[in-house]
């Protein structure tokens, strides 16, 4: 099966690691379809990006926490682009409570954004590429702590192990059909989800992290594009770590640790 993706949707990329991808796919040659929760400026921004590169990019809002209407706003998109052959699930939220302080409601939230909303919008995605009968890509964003959790992140480590195991299986189900679909877990990058807006990661130092630095969004993006191109063709099921080598660093980590600092968030 030929597979030559010339339209995309990335759901949340008004800013950070969905912008870069949204902006490095139009690079590739596809339109995009661009959405946003809160920041319309920013998906305007990425928008203008995508046309700078001679591609054609709409805009909408979605809450992927609104279960009833997240997949209509992509099947709206989908239409307006015309078809879809590439899909990538970007937002998320995360918290930073111990377990035994975290309120029911913090769990539901970010279950709802991170794992729910997922699910609701690659469900609406693949049912496009499903009835084109063209193949496709499905990718989702994770997290390093899709393999490895994070002390006070009890919800968020949850949903993104979640997320991990719900596009294996997809995978495993939808292969008949040419759709491929993998996991990017992502490290820490210098976007606005860590506080770190407009910094160069090069001028920031990590000692615990092998590379020494935080990440950029254009090195994640980077990893996305060659997921949805036809090279990948034969990649499925898989989760591909963007870390710096962060993962590596446990024994390390472990004997470099002085105090119990670590136990809390």
């Amino acid at each position: 099966m030929s597979f030559a993706p010339t339209r995309a949707v990335v759901v949340g990329s008004d800013s950070g690691i969905g912008r870069a991808t949204a902006v490095a796919l139009a690079e590739a040659g596809m339109d995009v379809g661009i959405t946003f929760n809160t920041d319309r400026q920013g998906a305007e921004g990425t928008a203008e990006e995508v046309r700078s590169h001679g591609r054609e990019a709409v805009v909408a809002h979605l809450d992927t926490s609104d279960l009833e209407r997240a997949g209509g706003v992509v099947d709206r998109l989908v239409a307006q682009l015309g078809g879809l052959d590439v899909f990538v699930q970007c937002s998320g939220a995360g918290h930073s409570t111990l377990f035994l302080d975290t309120p029911l409601e913090t769990w539901r939230d970010v279950m709802a954004v991170d794992l729910d909303g997922a699910f609701v919008c690659l469900q609406a995605a693949a049912r496009h590429l499903v009835q084109a009968g063209n193949g496709g890509r499905l990718i989702g964003v994770t997290s390093v702590h899709e393999h490895q959790p994070k002390v006070g992140s009890s919800a968020y480590d949850a949903a993104k192990h979640g997320l991990g195991g719900l596009l294996k299986t997809i995978a495993l189900e939808l292969g008949e059909h040419g759709i491929t679909a993998n996991a990017v877990a992502p490290g820490e990058i210098a976007t606005p989800m860590t506080g770190q807006t407009d910094r160069d990661p090069r001028t920031e130092e990590r000692p615990g992290v092998p590379l020494r630095r935080p990440g950029d969004a254009r090195e994640v993006a980077a990893v996305i594009t060659f997921l949805a191109s036809p090279q990948a063709s034969y990649v499925t099921g898989a989760s591909w770590v963007v870390d710096g080598g962060m993962l590596l660093m446990g024994p390390q980590g472990a004997a470099a640790t002085v105090d119990d600092a670590w136990r809390r968030p």
